[in-house]
């Protein structure tokens, strides 16, 4: 990616492959906690190992049969989702308070960058009030979860590719009972998650003005280096 311009700020981009969901929740947690006004924005794409979480509103309820995957309380909002290989979940690390905006635009934002990346490969989707997330017909193809704390966001979008929908059925998604789940593949997309995330990062700058940067791939010395030196510039770290 071409460094960034002088009238966009830099967005990082970390593309950290498959990963269990604690490590990475506690390293977006400590980033959130450590930086301050100069701290860059970053973007993690991944892949999770399954997983249930359980947002700070959801209940037990909504977590029908989930067998040997296991189920994980955590500290965003929203009910229960399903997360596991072959969808593409993106956790943006952004300071609302630079970008100049609020929770609704941040979220609306994420969710137009969902719709425009499907319409790449002519998939129709649209936005719903009171119903976060992205769908097609009566579908969900990507589901929202945030948390705002100190003025910056974590926590971030689940987005559907070419996964096993099954473990949907374990559940009631994000709370509603019978909700259709579908993916990009059955829609007549790309299978492959690497076009559609490099999609989504464009797709995601646009709407928040912010130029893509690639940045390591790894959250084992950005942990260490929260861990050594809470304070320290984590620009160094890109």
């Amino acid at each position: 990616m071409a460094p960034p311009t002088a009238h966009r700020p830099p967005l990082l981009v970390r593309r950290l492959g498959r990963q269990p969901y604690v490590p990475v929740w506690q390293a977006m947690r400590a980033l959130t906690d450590a930086r301050d006004a100069e701290t860059p924005d970053e973007l993690w794409l991944l892949e999770h190992d399954p997983v249930f979480t359980l947002g700070q509103a959801g209940k037990r309820e909504h977590v029908l049969a989930p067998g040997e995957i296991p189920v994980i309380p955590v500290d965003r909002g929203g009910q229960v989702t399903y997360h596991g290989p072959g969808q593409i979940v993106a956790y943006p690390l952004l300071d609302l308070r630079r970008l100049g905006i609020g929770v609704r635009d941040l979220v609306c934002r994420i969710e137009q960058a969902i719709v425009d990346t499907l319409a790449h490969w002519n998939i129709q989707a649209v936005r719903r009030e009171g119903a976060p997330g992205v769908y097609v017909a009566d579908a969900k193809v990507a589901a929202l979860g945030l948390r705002v704390r100190r003025g910056c966001s974590f926590h971030g979008l689940a987005f559907n590719v070419a996964m096993d929908l099954e473990p949907f059925r374990r559940i009631n998604p994000c709370g509603y009972a019978g909700l259709a789940v579908t993916q990009v593949i059955d829609l007549g997309g790309t299978s492959k998650l690497a076009e559609v995330g490099d999609v989504l990062v464009r797709e995601l700058c646009n709407q928040f003005a912010l130029e893509p940067q690639d940045a390591e791939p790894t959250l084992h010395r950005m942990v260490q280096a929260i861990a050594a030196d809470p304070a320290s510039d984590r620009r160094a770290l890109a």
